[in-house]
């Protein structure tokens, strides 16, 4: 009677001996030094990347899946565009600031990209855009530029950002919420860790 022998192949998990859990998002100063330094790098497609993840505030693989017709509108760049999740089925929008515009479209215009194209095309044989893995792997380096800690930041980093700017500029959870696209209320209250951040500005404002 023969035996077949099978290999089992594991797989090890790709976050193994890394720290999971929430990403602190860039503060201003910081949001400037990466631009700058991609800026003078000459870096187009990752600036584009860039500043458009933190103005979209979308998720890793929303963000990487985009096409040029999902910015640009008539041949020219659009200020607001509206982006399904593929996380929750429901239409997500956002704003288009000019520098990220200047950005894209500078990009846009090297690459030679159509309207038709991936926004953000991977540099590897057989993939159409760039992979999620591809984007953790470009967000860490821009983390490692600034000298800070790889395992406080990630792509969820840039997701945070703006939405934590605006948070703290006007205390709107609501629109918060919306820019988003969160379904539930307590999901941006625990994204955006509101208890503990008003908690210790509270502290602070009673320290004598």
């Amino acid at each position: 009677m023969e035996h077949s022998h099978r290999t089992t192949i594991i797989r090890e998990p790709w976050n193994k001996g890394k720290l999971v859990g929430q990403k602190a998002p860039f503060k201003l100063k910081e949001i400037w030094a990466i631009r700058v330094r991609l800026q003078l790098a000459n870096r187009l497609r990752e600036l584009a990347l860039f500043s458009l993840a933190i103005d979209s505030k979308l998720r890793a693989c929303d963000l990487v899946r985009l096409h040029v017709r999902d910015v640009c509108h008539g041949g020219g760049m659009a200020s607001r565009a509206i982006v399904l999740q593929q996380k929750t089925q429901r239409p997500v929008q956002f704003e288009i600031t000019d520098p990220t515009r200047e950005a894209v479209g500078a990009w846009i215009g090297y690459a030679g990209l159509t309207s038709e194209s991936s926004l953000f095309p991977s540099r590897l044989h057989g993939s159409a855009h760039l992979s999620t893995r591809q984007y953790a792997r470009i967000v860490n380096s821009w983390v490692r530029q600034l000298g800070l800690d790889t395992a406080s930041y990630g792509t969820h980093t840039l997701r945070r950002t703006k939405a934590t700017l605006i948070y703290r500029r006007t205390k709107n959870l609501r629109a918060v919420q919306l820019l988003l696209g969160h379904t539930k209320l307590e999901s941006t209250v625990r994204y955006l860790g509101i208890e503990v951040n008003d908690a210790l500005e509270m502290a602070e404002q009673t320290e004598v």
